[in-house]
Formats: C-alpha cells, sequence, structure tokens
C-alpha cells in the first residue's frame, strides 16, 4: 500500500513538473492564450480578424458593383460563377486551412514546436494538391456543371472566361488562405489580418480598372475581376512566404523541416476530411438553389446574386471569430483543458449569432439603401429584396453554426457539422421544391427553404456541443 502510495506520488509530481516544463518551453504568446480569461480573448483575437474579413466581404461587394456597370447579363455571370469562387475559398481557407490551423494549434498546446513547423511541409504539398485538383475537374467538368445551373449563351460564355482565369491561378489563392491559416494556428490574428487589408486596398482599384478600363490597362470585362483576384493573391503569397522564411515569429519555414509524414498527413486529414464535407454540401445547397432560381429567368438570378453576396457580409464577420476559436480550442485541447475549449466554443457561439443576427436584421429592414446600389432593373430588385428580407432573420442561426463549426475544427471533432449540413441541404433544397412548384410559392418558396435550413444548421451544431461531442 505505502509503495503504491509513492509511486502514485512520484507519478503525481513527475506529470506536474513536466507540465510546469513544457509551459517554460512555451513563448510568451501560446502562454498568454493558454491562461487569460477567454472572453477578452476571443475578442481581442477576433477583432482584427472580424475587421479584414469585413473589408475582404466589401471587397466582393466592389467586384458585384463594377461588374453591374456592365449589365444584367454579366452580373447574371458573376451569380452564375460564385458558387465555385465560394467553394475554392470555404475548401482552401475553411477546410484545409482549419484543419492546418487546429493542427499547428494543437502541436503547440502541447509544447512541439518542431511538429508544428514540420506541419507547414505538410500544408504546402496540400495546397499543390487542392488546386490541381479544382482545376482539373473545373477543365473536364466545368461547361457541363454550370450549364445545368441554368447559364446559357451569354451568361454561359462570360461565366466560363471568369471561372477559368480564377481556377488557372487557383494555386495563389490556396496558398494565400493556406498560410494564413499557419499563422492563425499560432494564434497571430494581427499579420494575417493585416495582409487582408494590403489585398483589399491592391484588389478593389485593380479590379475597377481591369473590369472597365482606367490609366491604360484593357477593358476585360467581367474576366477582369478574376485577373484581378489572381494578382492580389499572388502578392500576397509572395509576402507570406518572406514572412515565414525571414520574419520573426513562433514558427519558420525551415529547410530541415521538410521531411513528410503520413502521421502528420493523417494529423490535417482527420480535421480537413470531414471538414471539406461541410463546404462541399454546403455549395450543393447553393449550386441547387441556384439552379431553382435560374428556373425563374435572368433577372431573379441576378437579384438572387446580390442577395447572395450580401450575405458574404455575414461570412467574414463570423469567420473572423471562428478563426480565432479554431485556434484557442486546438491550444486548450491540445494542453488537455477541456472545459475551457468547451467555453471559449459557447463563448463565441453567442458573439457570432449576435453580431450575424444583428446585421441580418438591418438589411432586412432596410434593403432599398444597400440594393439600389447594384441594379436599376425592378425585377433584379425585387428577387434581391424578397432574398434579404425572408433569408436575413435567420442569419443568427447561421452565425451560431458556422462559429462552431470552426470551433469544431480546432477539437477535431466534425461529425455533428456534417450532419448539421446535410440537414441544412435536406431542409433547403427539398424544401425549395416543394414550396416552390408543389405549393406555388415560387422564388420566395426558395427563399423560404434557404432560411429554414440556415436555421436547422444552427441548431443542430449547438446541440451537439451541448451533448458533449468534444469529451
Amino acid at each position: 500500500m505505502t509503495a503504491t502510495l509513492q509511486l502514485t506520488s512520484v507519478e503525481s509530481y513527475t506529470h506536474r513538473h513536466f507540465d510546469q516544463l513544457r509551459m517554460i518551453l512555451m513563448d510568451a504568446r501560446t502562454q498568454q492564450l493558454l491562461t487569460a480569461p477567454p472572453a477578452s480573448l476571443l475578442v481581442k483575437m477576433a477583432t482584427p480578424n472580424a475587421l479584414a474579413f469585413l473589408i475582404q466581404g466589401f471587397v466582393s461587394m466592389a467586384e458585384v458593383w463594377f461588374i453591374s456597370r456592365l449589365g444584367t447579363t454579366s452580373l447574371a455571370a458573376i451569380a452564375l460563377a460564385f458558387p465555385l469562387l465560394m467553394l475554392t475559398q470555404m475548401m482552401s481557407g475553411g477546410a484545409i486551412g482549419g484543419a492546418v490551423a487546429s493542427a499547428v494549434a494543437r502541436a503547440l498546446g502541447a509544447g512541439n514546436v518542431a511538429r508544428a513547423e514540420q506541419l507547414i511541409w505538410h500544408a504546402l504539398v496540400i495546397v499543390g494538391l487542392g488546386a490541381s485538383t479544382f482545376l482539373g475537374a473545373f477543365l473536364l467538368f466545368g461547361e457541363i456543371f454550370l450549364g445545368f445551373l441554368g447559364g446559357s449563351d451569354g451568361v454561359l460564355a462570360e461565366a466560363m472566361a471568369y471561372c477559368l482565369v480564377l481556377f488557372t491561378g487557383g494555386v495563389f489563392i490556396w496558398f494565400m488562405s493556406v498560410m494564413s491559416a499557419v499563422f492563425r494556428g499560432t494564434g497571430d490574428m494581427q499579420f494575417p489580418a493585416l495582409i487582408m487589408v494590403l489585398g483589399a486596398c491592391i484588389q478593389v482599384p485593380l479590379t475597377g480598372c481591369l473590369v472597365m478600363g482606367a490609366f491604360g490597362l484593357p477593358a476585360l470585362g467581367i474576366v477582369g475581376a478574376a485577373v484581378s483576384a489572381i494578382v492580389s493573391a499572388a502578392i500576397l503569397s509572395l509576402i507570406f512566404l518572406w514572412r515565414l522564411i525571414w520574419g520573426r515569429q513562433t514558427l519558420k519555414l525551415h529547410w530541415h523541416a521538410r521531411v513528410l509524414s503520413r502521421e502528420l498527413f493523417r494529423d490535417i486529414s482527420k480535421v480537413a476530411v470531414p471538414a471539406s464535407l461541410s463546404p462541399l454540401l454546403t455549395i450543393v445547397t447553393v449550386l441547387s438553389l441556384t439552379s431553382l432560381v435560374g428556373r425563374f429567368g435572368e433577372a431573379a438570378l441576378a437579384g438572387y446574386g446580390i442577395g447572395s453576396r450580401v450575405e458574404m457580409l455575414l461570412v467574414p464577420l463570423v469567420f473572423g471569430l471562428g478563426a480565432a476559436m479554431t485556434s484557442l480550442v486546438g491550444l486548450s485541447l491540445g494542453a488537455g483543458n477541456l472545459a475551457r475549449a468547451e467555453r471559449i466554443g459557447w463563448l463565441g457561439g453567442t458573439m457570432a449569432a449576435g453580431v450575424a443576427g444583428m446585421v441580418g436584421l438591418l438589411l432586412a429592414l432596410f434593403p432599398s439603401a444597400w440594393i439600389g446600389a447594384f441594379t436599376s432593373d425592378p425585377a433584379t430588385f425585387a428577387s434581391a429584396k424578397s432574398y434579404i428580407q425572408i433569408v436575413g432573420p435567420c442569419f443568427a442561426f447561421q452565425g451560431l453554426g458556422l462559429s462552431l463549426y470552426f470551433a469544431s475544427q480546432g477539437a477535431g471533432r466534425m461529425a455533428w457539422p456534417i450532419l448539421a449540413t446535410i440537414l441544412r441541404i435536406l431542409l433547403a433544397v427539398g424544401g425549395a421544391l416543394l414550396l416552390a412548384f408543389y405549393f406555388d410559392f415560387g422564388l420566395k418558396g426558395i427563399y423560404i427553404a434557404a432560411g429554414t435550413g440556415m436555421v436547422a444548421y444552427g441548431v443542430m451544431i449547438g446541440a451537439g456541443l451541448k451533448l458533449g461531442v468534444w469529451r
């Protein structure tokens, strides 16, 4: 009995001192992230992120504004291409980027800097594979896909031209998104945020010049927007690379860390694979709804495109908070502090729901204030107004679901977000078919179903956390 007690005492002493040693070895930033009050920490980390992503949302809106000057056909074409752009961003920055940030955060939470630096090289391999896969898929099936969504004649031709440029230079979008995630995984939200603001300062004026033609640059029309996005992403990619090699931060891109291993690929893929299902299913929802809206004509599709882009103002706000949650939850679980991880999840989810709900409500109450900036066509205006008035009040649930999706990435627990996404697609697409065509609600029926899917998405992911799925 005495021996057992002695052994237990020794083990307790050893574990205690091992934890102390691990904390000493961690850099000051990591220690602060593991010990500071969660609420103030979330606000501090999310603020620069949210502002930067919000600015990126305005970049998207500026792109639509410039293209709207070209006419309804071009506006419908960008609406047709938008789901594919959305998928690229969600996969590179959301699913894969979130998985990389989670793996880096958990490695640092466990005090293993060498492992975190090896993960950077594995992320670079995934960038190449992801960009190549997307380009190949578009070259093989892009025209069929866009045609399925309702694209034809001039609308299809313009959408194809836009997407061809976008996917050809897509490796820069992937690199920029994933390397930004590496920094966020360390808890550094400020540098990626500053780089995103710089990207906006480059992309907005360049888009205007290339779409309309100015300062000696050619008027490329809708293609100019894609060229601008690629040029901006390429510049930002070079800055991230420079910082990783020569900058002063927790992690460095060391040549000696380039050794690849199946175990580290598995560490990323165990989150990335299930996380990728969520944006894929989400985009299936968007594509299906786009196809159904397209049945009501070019003006309806253009209006839906405006409404969807305005929704992008919500995503940056939530993503800014969600990126912080991925890092903090991953660090907490890496350090073995489950209670802190769950508290961060609930705090972040509540904040996201509040902000998203307020944005959605304001947009729904005052739709004419911003829709008029994009179109003067009565039918297009009516479609956009109907969408935002119906779907806007549901943004709170979308905010809750998206933030907890990112938190689940940090936890490495993606089952419930996937189930929630499946439920969303069933309600949104199935409901749209029933309401629009069986009960004759028309276009409004599609939008009602889309809002219902958002509500179910947020409720289900929140229920999963309440039931303790991270334990």
